[in-house]
C-alpha cells in the first residue's frame, strides 16, 4: 500500500472506506479508470475533516453512478451536461461521481461545452490548485498522486491560488466559491488571485451568475461548518444582494442563522446525519423578509419547486412534532426516546433553533445527550431477541417496554456509609504532663 492510500483509509471513517470499496469495484466492473479528486483530496491532504468523497472517472461516470443505485445509493442530483452525479449510500455517506471532463466557456456565465478529456486536463482545467489533486485508485497505478498545478505546495503554504488567469471570467460562481474556502479553510488568498478577483468585480461578473448556480450556491452555503460567517462574508463583499437586495440591515437575520447553526452542531453530536440542511437555512435566511422580498429571491435563484415544498413542510413538520413533545401523556425518558428515535433530524433542528417551549428543547437534548447513548451501549444481541416481527404491533409493544425497562428505571441510591466514631481526646492531665516535659 502506497503512503497515500494509507494516509486516505487512515482519515477515512469506517462508513467512507466502506463506500470506497463499493465505488471501486464498480468501476472496476465498468472497465473505468477511477481517481478521487477535488475535496476529498484536498481535505485528506490538508488534514481537515472528509466531508464528501469526489470521485472522476475516465468514461462513463453516469453508468457507475446507476450501478450503486441498484446497490443501495441514491442519486440526489444529475448533472446530465456534465456527466456527473451527486449520491447518497444507506450509511449516510455522500459522494460525487463526475466524467474525467474538459469544459469550454463560449462567453462568461454561459453553460459549458463539455467533452471528455484524460484526467490530468481535467485537473488542470479546475478553479483552484488545491481542488486539482487526484490519487489514482486503479489497480496498476493505486496510489498514485497526479498534482499538475502544484497543489501539494499550496496546501503546505496555506494558499488558495487560480489555476489559470481566466478562472473568474469562464466562471464568476467561483468567486463565492474563494470566499467559502478562505473562510472553512483559514488560508490566505495568492496575490494574482487576489487581483483576478478584484478584476472580475471591477467587471461586475458576478452579475453573469445564472440563477440555477446561485441556488446550487446557498445549497453549499447551507452545508457549510459555519453558515453565518459565509453569509457575513458575502454581505461584507456586498455579493449577498446577488439573492436578494433586501438581505441587508435588521432584515438580515443572523440571530436566527446563529441559532440553526448550534442546533445543527447538537444534532449532529449524537452521530446523527443531518439531511437536507437547506430547508432549514433557507426559513432562517428569509424569515425577516417580506413575502414579496422572499417571492423575489425564489425567483433570483429559480428554487426548485421540490426545494420549495421541502421548504414550507418543514415547519408544519417541526410543529406536529412539538405538539407530540409538550402532550401531557409524554412523562417519562422512554417516552421522548419513542419519539424522537425515528424523528426526521431537521424537525428537531428546526425545534431546537426556533420552539419557544422549554419543555420541548430540554426533552431533545435529553433525547441527544442521554437517552439515545444509553440505548446505544446496549448490546445487539438484545435488541435482536425482542418478540415479534419489526412492523407488527406486537414488536411495537415489545420494544416500548424494552425501552422503557432501561431508561425509565431510576438507579438505586448508594447508602452513605456511617461515619467512622472520633477517636476519644485525651486526658487534659496527660496533655499537660506531655506539654511540662
Amino acid at each position: 500500500m502506497s503512503d497515500y492510500m494509507f494516509m486516505l483509509e487512515s482519515h477515512l471513517s469506517a462508513d467512507q472506506n466502506r463506500v470506497l470499496d463499493q465505488v471501486q469495484t464498480a468501476a472496476t466492473s465498468a472497465g473505468v479508470n477511477l481517481f478521487l479528486t477535488g475535496g476529498g483530496m484536498r481535505d485528506m491532504l490538508g488534514g481537515f475533516r472528509i466531508r464528501d468523497l469526489d470521485f472522476s472517472v475516465e468514461g462513463p461516470a453516469l453508468k457507475v453512478a446507476k450501478t450503486l443505485e441498484q446497490q443501495g445509493a441514491r442519486i440526489l442530483s444529475q448533472d446530465e451536461n456534465r456527466r456527473s452525479a451527486e449520491l447518497i449510500f444507506p450509511n449516510g455517506v455522500t459522494a460525487q461521481i463526475g466524467m474525467s471532463r474538459k469544459e469550454r466557456f463560449a462567453k462568461t456565465g454561459a453553460k459549458p461545452q463539455i467533452t471528455p478529456a484524460p484526467i490530468q486536463e481535467d485537473l488542470r482545467g479546475r478553479d483552484f490548485t488545491v481542488n486539482a489533486i487526484a490519487l489514482s485508485l486503479n489497480r496498476a497505478s493505486r496510489g498514485l498522486l497526479l498534482d499538475p498545478t502544484n497543489g501539494l505546495a499550496d496546501l503546505g503554504h496555506r494558499e488558495l491560488r487560480s489555476t489559470n488567469p481566466y478562472v473568474f471570467f469562464d466562471d464568476p460562481a467561483r468567486m463565492l466559491r474563494l470566499l467559502r474556502l478562505r473562510l472553512r479553510l483559514s488560508f490566505a488568498i495568492e496575490e494574482r488571485t487576489r487581483q483576478q478577483y478584484e478584476n472580475a468585480r471591477v467587471a461586475q461578473l458576478e452579475n453573469l451568475i445564472p440563477p440555477p448556480v446561485l441556488f446550487e450556491e446557498l445549497k453549499h452555503i447551507s452545508e457549510e461548518p459555519a453558515p453565518p460567517e459565509v453569509v457575513q462574508l458575502l454581505e461584507q463583499e456586498h455579493l449577498l444582494a446577488l439573492f436578494s437586495p433586501a438581505l441587508t440591515g435588521a432584515a438580515l437575520n443572523m440571530p436566527g442563522l446563529t441559532r440553526l447553526e448550534k442546533a445543527e452542531k447538537t444534532v449532529e453530536s449524537a452521530g446523527i446525519v443531518v439531511a437536507p440542511k437547506l430547508p432549514a437555512f433557507l426559513l432562517a435566511l428569509t424569515a425577516k423578509l417580506s413575502a414579496k422580498d422572499k417571492a423575489a429571491l425564489i425567483r433570483a435563484v429559480e428554487l426548485p419547486k421540490s426545494e420549495i415544498d421541502l421548504m414550507r413542510a418543514l415547519e408544519p413538520r417541526a410543529h406536529k412534532l412539538e405538539q407530540a413533545l409538550k402532550a401531557p401523556r409524554v412523562k417519562k425518558p422512554s417516552h421522548v426516546y419513542q419519539l424522537l428515535v425515528d424523528a426526521a433530524p431537521d424537525e428537531m433542528v428546526y425545534l431546537l433553533a426556533n420552539s419557544a417551549q422549554r419543555t420541548v428543547q430540554d426533552r431533545i437534548r435529553n433525547f441527544l445527550q442521554k437517552y439515545l447513548p444509553a440505548m446505544q451501549e446496549v448490546p445487539a444481541a438484545e435488541w435482536q431477541a425482542l418478540e415479534g416481527e419489526p412492523g407488527t404491533a406486537k414488536y411495537a409493544r415489545t420494544r416500548q417496554a424494552f425501552v422503557a425497562a432501561h431508561l425509565d428505571v431510576r438507579p438505586r441510591k448508594t447508602p452513605e456509609p456511617e461515619p467512622e466514631p472520633e477517636a476519644a481526646p485525651a486526658p487534659v492531665e496527660a496533655v499537660a504532663r506531655v506539654r511540662g516535659r
